[in-house]
């Protein structure tokens, strides 16, 4: 006979062997690996150091394929041209201190060009900072400035938050860096896995504004139904959008003319009959006069920066600005704006086309812009004795049919390459527009080539910006990434020593670089193959066989050393004073 002791006892529930075991348990780095793998990542870019070892333990153990650059601006330069052209997030790791800092100017870079970065820096433990203790930098504060947002982990238990909220950050709205400094205490501290649920986004203080306002709709499809010379023009925004579709149909429902900001070529066709080429201080004559003639301008997508506009008190006189931007930040900050839309590109596009209004009477506008594109073309004089810089630019783009994607670093080589590259594809353009950052090309062009192993991937440098970070050759042979890296040699800082040429009377102050590699011999070293040409011949020659082979190679293209880019606005002037004009 049971007592009512003993009959409880038989009505509890024995615990299964599952439930007498203990929680699992994971350290701080694991945490992270699996949450990088949640969020989708494939590809991380780093350099290890003392306050990241845990991290790359845990990588180890359980591996994300990893791109070892040899220095951190290596890296995050090719995270950048990774993000540029997939779309995603570009993943950078680094160590604390000095890997840290390192990544500073490819922060600003991504912050300036709307590039989404997730970068992780490691700490030093938190107990000791503060203290400048071995490797300590205060990243936080370094990069307050320079990151859409930034997170010190402090407890271990807000890892999976803050990873989750960081990659929401930098992909949605005006994309741009999020920067995660993780503290090697809380790299190794256990977290109780079981704990772990699927979360989500709460960030009341970040609901970035996608949809457009429908009255301010309705007043832009009233101020470009009534226009008489109304123009585009499109930037970064559009392509980031993926609204190119949405903008082709656009214009060409409604034959308006656009021009492109550096960054936005590629939105649309550059051979498009309605596409003007690109504006700003080394824009097309006709695409600048555009600007200063319209009376309706349409900016999608675009922030109005210096480059672009020149003196501000001269740009766009005659035009009402109508301003599309999913920053509102951005809107009226430089240009007067009449009707603001603060909206994603595609989204605004997609309303705009959803309007019926009357389209304007563009005829005459057109015909007046192609008369005068055919009158003031691009134009260089050519050299018998020299290559010259766009002949170069013209031959890879036929050899490569215009389907190429072109990295660029900063300088009149990427202005040689922006003018003469005609765009046949979006995402192919990956360039340093707004910090403009020498060294950035090389390494940008080995993360696009990883983001689309299956297209060609041309690098066009200049020889002293590849100098700052030629040491990633390294990673063309160790991977085989088979990227064209062409040099534009022209023997110094071209377009520091243009505006001393121009502005500084001649006085070539430290911008000509007497002595330089040999450019041939150091692609030989990394054992990659290496080409010279001195003349038009020998580019023809070399770049039909360079260009379409599948293997990593380096072409040191010598060029004339004194060309200049034009046509260009001096500074202080407006966009329609432009100096070198069709050779006038």
């Amino acid at each position: 006979m049971n007592t009512g002791g003993q009959a409880m006892q038989q009505e509890k529930k024995m615990p299964t062997e599952t439930e007498i075991q203990p929680k699992q348990l994971n350290d701080g780095s694991a945490v992270l690996i699996q949450a990088l793998k949640d969020q989708g990542v494939d590809i991380i870019f780093g350099y290890p150091g003392g306050a990241v070892l845990p991290i790359y333990d845990a990588l180890y153990k359980n591996p994300i394929s990893h791109v070892l650059a040899r220095h951190e601006q290596g890296a995050i330069h090719a995270a950048e041209g990774y993000a540029r052209v997939s779309g995603k997030a570009g993943v950078v790791l680094a160590t604390s201190g000095p890997g840290a800092t390192n990544l500073v100017t490819g922060i600003t870079d991504a912050m300036m060009d709307s590039l989404p970065l997730v970068i992780f820096t490691g700490q030093v433990a938190q107990g000791v900072i503060g203290t400048d203790a071995f490797q300590e930098a205060d990243i936080i504060g370094i990069t307050q400035p320079i990151t859409k947002h930034n997170y010190q982990v402090n407890d271990i238990n807000d890892l999976p938050r803050i990873i989750k909220e960081a990659f929401h950050i930098a992909s949605t709205g005006r994309r741009g860096p999020v920067l995660v400094d993780i503290p090697k205490d809380i790299a190794i501290e256990l977290f109780e896995a079981d704990d772990h649920v699927e979360l989500e986004v709460n960030l009341p203080g970040y609901q970035p504004t996608t949809k457009p306002n429908f009255l301010q709709i309705q007043k832009a499809a009233q101020a470009i139904s009534e226009a008489k010379r109304p123009l585009i023009l499109g930037g970064a925004g559009i392509l980031h959008a993926q609204a190119m579709d949405e903008l082709k149909e656009f214009v060409e429902r409604h034959q308006i003319p656009i021009t492109n900001t550096l960054l936005g070529l590629g939105s649309i066709h550059g051979d498009h009959e309605l596409s003007l080429g690109m504006a700003g201080m080394h824009g097309r004559y006709t695409a600048n006069m555009a600007i200063t003639d319209c009376d309706v301008l349409v900016n999608i997508g675009a922030r109005f920066d210096d480059r672009l506009t020149g003196n501000l008190q001269k740009f766009a006189p005659n035009a009402k600005v109508i301003h599309i931007d999913i920053d509102p930040a951005e809107i009226g900050k430089n240009v007067p704006t009449e009707i603001p839309i603060v909206a994603d590109a595609k989204e605004a596009l997609k309303a705009l086309l959803a309007q019926e209004f009357e389209s304007p009477q563009t005829e005459a506008w057109l015909e007046k812009l192609r008369a005068s594109s055919e009158e003031y073309p691009l134009w260089y004089k050519e050299d018998e004795k020299c290559l010259l810089p766009q002949q170069a630019i013209q031959i890879i783009h036929r050899v490569t049919k215009g389907d190429a994607i072109v990295t660029t670093d900063v300088g009149q080589h990427q202005m040689w390459a922006a003018q003469y590259y005609t765009l046949n594809n979006p995402d192919h353009w990956v360039t340093s527009g707004g910090l403009g950052t020498m060294g950035f090309g090389f390494p940008a062009a080995i993360g696009a080539q990883l983001a689309k192993p299956t297209k060609r991937v041309v690098a066009i440098v200049g020889d002293a910006g590849f100098q700052m970070t030629a040491q990633e050759l390294s990673l063309l042979q160790e991977l085989r990434i088979p990227v064209k890296v062409v040099i534009l040699n022209n023997g110094g800082l071209g377009m520091v020593r243009q505006w001393q040429e121009a502005f500084y009377e001649e006085r070539y102050s430290q911008s000509l670089i007497p002595v330089q590699p040999d450019f041939v011999k150091l692609a030989n070293a990394y054992d990659l193959k290496g080409y010279r040409i001195d003349t038009l011949e020998e580019a023809e020659e070399v770049f039909a066989e360079a260009l379409l082979s599948d293997e990593p190679v380096l072409i040191d293209c010598r060029v004339k050393l004194l060309e200049n880019v034009y046509p260009m606005v001096a500074p202080g002037a407006g966009i329609d004073q432009m100096i070198g004009v069709s050779g006038k």
